[in-house]
Parts: structure tokens; sequence; C-alpha cells
């Protein structure tokens, strides 16, 4: 591992990624929060339970169909908080600034923060700023933090998962990567794809009303679902059966895909989820996900299963069964 060096792969939320947080990061940083490997930290308060994360977007181009790197920076850290059930307190950004940036860009990206703040109800209310040479980071980078407040009662994680649990996809799978790499004009195709970004808390918090034991969610950002659903096996040790006709793919993306050989269960997504929830809440869940403008596309798609655990198969619609293992490489770099 010390002779070895750092590649794209790494930061592409794969297997190389998990690789490299259970060889290096967890052996000197892992603490007991951090060990769940969830998308937020769950920490013990003296009037409840809080949520915590992190998180850095470095996101090229800076301005694409359906959002910014500056929505990107507020949904993605949002959503992060909501995928333990919590609802935002308050955010921090730090904005890594590059030499030559047009201050017009600049403003853009404030104003969209603004904005996707007020979306989901909750302030930046900590920030720093720092500038480097022009070429060092594309424009700009923005690194987040954020913590939430858990209600009562409520125990999301991947560690909770159970066999016989129902999976549920609240829309459209791909968008995000589709309209990040379009807007790239990297391969001469054109497209209508507009990117899923959107803060889901209150999504979240209309699933907790409509049914208060949700066992986990998560956000298929990198590495998309096929690699979300391979790390929710491992850490509960249960398996995964996914139905390919049930999954929710937009004939755009699909199309693109085809294209230029991408596989569409591995793309990035930044306003979907994944619930894993018990077989006699699912409809109720799935239909109050439906009333919902970011769950209106909502399908139930799987099960867990007590069979090959640790193991994600998808269903084929020819009939047969496909292993879908954690997204190995990059299909193209910086797309949250």
């Amino acid at each position: 591992m010390k002779e070895r060096r750092i590649s794209l792969a790494h930061g592409a939320g794969g297997k190389l990624s998990h690789d490299l947080v259970q060889e290096l990061f967890l052996p000197y940083l892992g603490s007991a929060p951090l060990q769940a490997l969830d998308d937020s930290a769950v920490i013990p308060f003296e009037t409840g339970q809080l949520a915590f994360t992190t998180d850095a977007y470095v996101v090229k181009p800076l301005f694409f169909p359906g959002g910014d790197i500056g929505r990107l920076a507020v949904c993605g850290t949002v959503n992060d908080l909501a995928m333990a059930g919590a609802q935002p307190l308050g955010l921090s950004c730090a904005f890594i600034l590059e030499e030559g940036l047009l201050i017009a860009d600049l403003e853009r990206v404030l104003a969209s923060m603004q904005a996707d703040g007020q979306e989901a109800g909750v302030q930046v209310v900590a920030g720093d700023t720092k500038v480097v040479e022009h070429g060092a980071v594309g424009g700009l980078f923005i690194t987040t933090a954020g913590i939430g407040q858990i209600p009562a009662g409520v125990a999301i994680g991947s560690a909770h998962t159970l066999p016989g649990d129902a999976i549920i996809v609240s829309g459209p799978l791909g968008d995000h990567e589709i309209a990040v790499l379009l807007a790239r004009g990297e391969f001469s195709l054109q497209g209508e794809v507009k990117s899923d970004c959107a803060p889901l808390n209150k999504l979240v918090a209309t699933m907790l009303a409509a049914s208060g034991t949700i066992h986990c969610l998560r956000d298929p950002t990198r590495g998309g679902m096929a690699t979300v659903l391979w790390e929710i096996a491992h850490a509960s040790g249960v398996g995964v059966v996914v139905e390919e006709e049930e999954i929710p793919i937009r004939g755009e993306v699909r199309a693109v895909c085809d294209l230029l050989g991408f596989d569409p269960y591995y793309l990035a997504n930044e306003g979907r989820l994944i619930a894993f929830v018990p077989e006699g809440a699912a409809k109720t869940i799935l239909q109050a996900m439906q009333q919902h403008p970011l769950g209106k596309g909502a399908k139930l798609i799987g099960r867990a299963v007590a069979d090959h655990p640790g193991t994600v198969l998808l269903h084929t619609t020819l009939g047969g069964h496909r292993i879908l293992e954690p997204l190995s490489s990059v299909q193209f770099p910086r797309i949250c």
C-alpha cells in the first residue's frame, strides 16, 4: 500500500475508495462513529442524538443543467445528514478560490447556495476562504460540514438492515452524472438531461411521518446504486436481490450509456435515495414518497435476503442473475 500511488480511481467511490479507507484512514482515524462508514456519524447528545458529516466538492464544469458546485455543496451535505434521519441545524463551508476566477461566477455560486439553503431550511453558519495560484484547483473547490438533529426513536444505518427488508429508490437513477458529462462537451453529444440535485431532508421527514421504522437510508452518489447496495450488504451481512425491470432509468440516460459503454447502475446521483424498510411498512412509505415532489418516481426495486450475505444480485429481464460488484475504476472523474 505504501509504495502505491493515489489514482483518480481512489476518488471514484468504488472498490479502490473502499480499500483506501479500510487500509489507511481507519487504522489511523477510525473512531467508533467513523467505523460505521455511513453518510453521517451519529453522536450521542444529552438531549438526544446528533448527525455530523463533512464533504468536498470538485465538480467540473462548475455549472451544469440543473445545478452548480454551490447547489451540490448544500444539497450533498444536507442529504448526508438526512440519510441518518436528521434535519439540518447548520452548515459550514470553506472555499478554495483559484486566482483568475470570475467574481461573477463566484457570486452566481453563492446565490445558488443561498437559495438551496432556503429550500432545505438551513443556513451557513461558519466559513473560510483561501486563494491559490492559477491552475491549482480548476476554478473553485468547496468543502462543507453539517450538523443535524435526529428525532427521538429514529435509528437508521447500514448495520440495521435485515433480511426481508424491501428496497425502495426515490426516482430515476443516473441523471446527475449524465448531465455533468453532457455539460463538458467532450463527446459531441447533446441531450436534455438535468441533474437530479436536490435536498432530501423534507422527503425523509415525510417518510418518517408515514412510518417511524426505516432501517437504512443512503444516497447513491459516487459509485451509484450498485456500489451503495454492495456497501450496505457488507455492513449488515445480508444478501440483496434487485429486479432489473423495476429500476427506474430515463431513456435519455440509457441512450448515452449505450453509446459510451457506461453501466447506469454505477452512475452518480445527487437527489436520490435508497431505502431499506420493513416489508410491512413498504407500501405506506412508498405511497408517502410518491406524494412528495422529490419522490413521485419512487419504486420498489428489490429485497434484502438471508441468502448469499454480502452479495448483490441483479435479476435481469432475461431471467438470469448478474452479480453487482462495487465500482472498480473510473467511468469519468469529478462528478460531485
